[in-house]
Protein backbone atom coordinates (compact mmCIF):
# COMPACT_ATOMS: atom_id res chain seq x y z
CA UNK A 1 0.00 0.00 0.00
CA UNK A 2 1.32 3.23 -0.83
CA UNK A 3 1.85 6.02 1.65
CA UNK A 4 -1.16 8.68 2.05
CA UNK A 5 -0.04 12.09 0.97
CA UNK A 6 -1.55 15.51 1.85
CA UNK A 7 -1.53 18.58 0.35
CA UNK A 8 -3.32 20.97 2.32
CA UNK A 9 -5.73 22.22 4.93
CA UNK A 10 -7.85 24.85 5.15
CA UNK A 11 -10.76 25.97 7.84
CA UNK A 12 -14.31 27.62 6.72
CA UNK A 13 -13.79 31.40 8.62
CA UNK A 14 -17.36 32.52 9.03
CA UNK A 15 -18.01 36.04 8.14
CA UNK A 16 -20.99 38.53 9.35
CA UNK A 17 -20.27 41.24 6.70
CA UNK A 18 -18.55 39.41 3.62
CA UNK A 19 -17.02 42.68 2.49
CA UNK A 20 -15.93 44.34 5.55
CA UNK A 21 -13.89 40.96 6.58
CA UNK A 22 -12.40 40.80 3.41
CA UNK A 23 -11.25 44.01 4.09
CA UNK A 24 -10.16 43.08 7.05
CA UNK A 25 -8.15 40.31 6.14
CA UNK A 26 -6.23 42.09 3.45
CA UNK A 27 -5.25 45.06 5.63
CA UNK A 28 -3.92 42.21 8.29
CA UNK A 29 -1.67 41.15 5.36
CA UNK A 30 -3.53 38.49 3.57
CA UNK A 31 -4.05 38.05 -0.57
CA UNK A 32 -7.36 37.27 -1.35
CA UNK A 33 -6.57 34.44 -3.98
CA UNK A 34 -10.05 34.24 -5.81
CA UNK A 35 -13.33 34.74 -4.93
CA UNK A 36 -16.52 32.83 -6.29
CA UNK A 37 -19.84 32.69 -4.69
CA UNK A 38 -19.59 33.39 -1.19
CA UNK A 39 -16.46 31.78 -0.35
CA UNK A 40 -12.61 33.75 -0.65
CA UNK A 41 -9.51 32.31 -0.64
CA UNK A 42 -6.65 33.77 1.18
CA UNK A 43 -3.49 33.51 1.75
CA UNK A 44 0.09 34.97 3.63
CA UNK A 45 3.08 32.50 2.47
CA UNK A 46 1.84 28.93 2.80
CA UNK A 47 -0.81 29.48 5.30
CA UNK A 48 -4.22 30.21 3.44
CA UNK A 49 -8.18 29.81 5.01
CA UNK A 50 -11.46 30.15 2.54
CA UNK A 51 -13.66 33.01 4.26
CA UNK A 52 -17.05 31.92 4.20
CA UNK A 53 -20.24 34.47 3.60
CA UNK A 54 -21.82 32.73 6.38
CA UNK A 55 -22.20 33.48 9.82
CA UNK A 56 -23.75 31.84 12.98
CA UNK A 57 -22.81 33.99 16.07
CA UNK A 58 -22.24 30.84 18.41
CA UNK A 59 -20.02 29.16 15.78
CA UNK A 60 -17.97 32.82 15.39
CA UNK A 61 -17.93 33.30 18.64
CA UNK A 62 -15.93 29.86 19.70
CA UNK A 63 -14.07 29.81 16.23
CA UNK A 64 -10.40 30.01 16.77
CA UNK A 65 -7.06 30.40 14.32
CA UNK A 66 -3.42 30.27 14.75
CA UNK A 67 -0.80 31.73 13.01
CA UNK A 68 2.16 30.76 13.71
CA UNK A 69 4.97 33.01 12.70
CA UNK A 70 8.31 35.12 12.28
CA UNK A 71 9.03 38.00 14.38
CA UNK A 72 6.26 38.30 16.12
CA UNK A 73 6.54 42.12 17.31
CA UNK A 74 7.18 42.80 13.57
CA UNK A 75 3.54 41.50 13.13
CA UNK A 76 1.99 43.06 16.27
CA UNK A 77 3.60 46.88 15.30
CA UNK A 78 2.28 46.44 11.75
CA UNK A 79 -1.33 45.78 13.01
CA UNK A 80 -0.98 48.28 15.35
CA UNK A 81 0.66 51.28 12.69
CA UNK A 82 -1.93 50.33 10.27
CA UNK A 83 -4.82 51.10 12.36
CA UNK A 84 -6.62 47.88 13.04
CA UNK A 85 -7.91 48.57 16.18
CA UNK A 86 -9.89 51.61 15.19
CA UNK A 87 -10.57 50.83 11.58
CA UNK A 88 -12.30 47.70 12.55
CA UNK A 89 -13.14 48.45 16.42
CA UNK A 90 -11.27 45.26 17.30
CA UNK A 91 -9.27 44.10 20.18
CA UNK A 92 -5.56 43.52 20.05
CA UNK A 93 -3.55 42.23 22.66
CA UNK A 94 -0.52 43.27 23.56
CA UNK A 95 2.61 40.49 22.80
CA UNK A 96 2.80 38.20 26.18
CA UNK A 97 4.74 34.78 26.86
CA UNK A 98 2.96 31.80 26.79
CA UNK A 99 3.74 28.68 29.50
CA UNK A 100 3.50 26.37 26.18
CA UNK A 101 7.24 27.87 24.85
CA UNK A 102 5.63 30.68 22.56
CA UNK A 103 5.33 33.92 21.84
CA UNK A 104 1.64 35.30 21.34
CA UNK A 105 -0.92 37.94 20.79
CA UNK A 106 -4.79 38.09 19.85
CA UNK A 107 -6.92 39.70 17.34
CA UNK A 108 -10.58 39.69 16.93
CA UNK A 109 -12.04 39.92 13.61
CA UNK A 110 -15.06 41.44 12.87
CA UNK A 111 -17.19 38.86 13.32
CA UNK A 112 -15.88 37.32 16.37
CA UNK A 113 -12.97 34.90 15.10
CA UNK A 114 -10.12 34.64 17.43
CA UNK A 115 -7.14 34.95 16.21
CA UNK A 116 -4.10 34.03 17.66
CA UNK A 117 -0.62 34.50 15.99
CA UNK A 118 2.30 32.88 18.01
CA UNK A 119 6.09 32.53 17.40
CA UNK A 120 8.38 30.05 19.10
CA UNK A 121 10.26 31.13 21.65
CA UNK A 122 13.24 29.00 20.23
CA UNK A 123 13.11 29.17 17.10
Amino acid sequence: MEALESIEIKAFVPAKDYELSKSFYKDLGFTMGSDEEGIAYFFHDNCSFLLQKFYEPKHAHNFMMHLLVKDINKWHDYFIEKGIPEKYRTKISGVTKQPWGMYDFTVIDPSGVLWRFGENINA
